[in-house]
């Protein structure tokens, strides 16, 4: 089926059509320049700039697949979660170009289109453990069977890609600070500040990332890290990349740890792991992940860079795949910032 996505979850405006596993366009319009001075998003600025970008996001996508509203056998857009201003703007969209060319509508749940995004590249196998590392949400998900999901984690504080926005804000990098980070720790081979590894208290294989914020914080008091000033090459900035190093680390090693567990405590004993979102499009973690897994003899599926961030790609891949099964929503979908995804599972080792 050839089926529009669009997302407005947060700060990028897509939208994309696909035709099953094939991509024919892929549009993202990105906000950052925007939310930059803020230090984050700002979700009023976010809205304004959907209603902004939305039509023309939509003319590009179609331009660039040579196809019109007509040529079109349904429209899927993200329903949640995310910043309810946001997702109004996409939904409203959506409902509207379904309504007007009497086509089949798929509400799509944002973490489980990140979930799905890896099968646009790759063939997977079940059962798998899943990884969702992105800003907003940092969650280990058990996938029995295609699309059913049993969450085993979740992090009970920041989420992973907020930690690398708070420290690198603390550290002078700005906003956004994880490729930035990734960036300058390319080819570095110097020492590490080094950075704690929570453990929780109940034995639960949860995410905290909010102790290494409070790190990097008494490192800049202590004088022991200076952050980074404008215009000023990062090398000569005392211990930032020695802690900058030794952050991402941290979280790296965290986000192995839960998954290795949790890996060696299923059962059956899962076929791989899924590595998606946002921070899944760092190169360290791809490397350490495929080296760490790799010697377990355990395959590791990840998302190409573009499919890792928000994209609408995911978006249609997973709404053709609900509306194939006869998943329909009708036009009385409404925008929601929280939805579960899945069963609670038993994430303790």
């Amino acid at each position: 089926m050839r089926v529009l996505g669009i997302e407005t979850s947060c700060d990028e405006t897509a939208a994309a059509i696909v035709d099953g596993r094939r991509v024919l366009s892929d549009v993202v319009s990105s906000q950052v320049e925007f939310h930059r001075p803020y230090g984050g998003v700002v979700p009023e600025i976010a809205s304004r700039h959907h209603l902004e970008n939305l039509v023309p996001v939509l003319g590009e996508c179609f331009r660039r697949a040579g196809l019109s509203p007509a040529d079109l056998e349904g429209v899927a857009v993200t329903r949640g979660p995310g910043l309810i201003g946001a997702l109004l703007v996409g939904v409203t969209a959506a409902k509207a170009i379904a309504l007007s060319h009497d086509l089949p509508l798929a509400g799509v749940h944002h973490i489980e289109a990140h979930l799905y995004s890896v099968t646009l590249e790759h063939e997977i196998a079940f059962p798998h453990l899943a990884l969702v590392a992105s800003g907003g949400h940092t969650e280990l998900y058990l996938v029995p069977a295609p699309r059913r999901y049993r969450r085993l984690a979740r992090t009970r504080d920041d989420a992973a890609g907020e930690a690398y926005d708070k420290v690198g804000k603390l550290l002078g990098l700005g906003y956004p600070a994880g490729p930035r980070v990734d960036r300058l720790l390319q080819g570095y081979d110097g020492p590490a500040i080094p950075f704690p590894l929570p453990r929780m208290r109940d034995g639960s294989l949860d995410f905290s990332f909010s102790g290494l914020k409070t790190a990097a914080l008494r490192m800049v008091e202590s004088g022991r890290v200076r952050p980074l000033q404008d215009g000023e090459d990062p090398a000569a900035a005392p211990g930032l990349l020695e802690a900058l190093h030794g952050f991402q680390e941290a979280v790296v090693d965290q986000l192995l740890d839960r998954a290795t567990r949790a890996l060696e405590g299923a059962r059956p004993a899962p076929a791989g792991v899924v590595l998606c979102g946002g921070v899944s499009a760092n190169s360290r973690l791809r490397a350490r992940a495929a080296e760490h897994f790799g010697a377990r003899g355990v395959p590791v599926w990840v998302p190409s860079a573009g499919l890792s961030t928000d994209n609408a790609a995911m978006v249609a891949a997973l709404g053709e795949a609900m509306l194939r099964a006869g998943e329909r929503d009708g036009l009385e979908i409404c925008a929601e910032a929280s939805i579960p995804l899945g069963e609670e599972g038993e994430g303790t080792a």
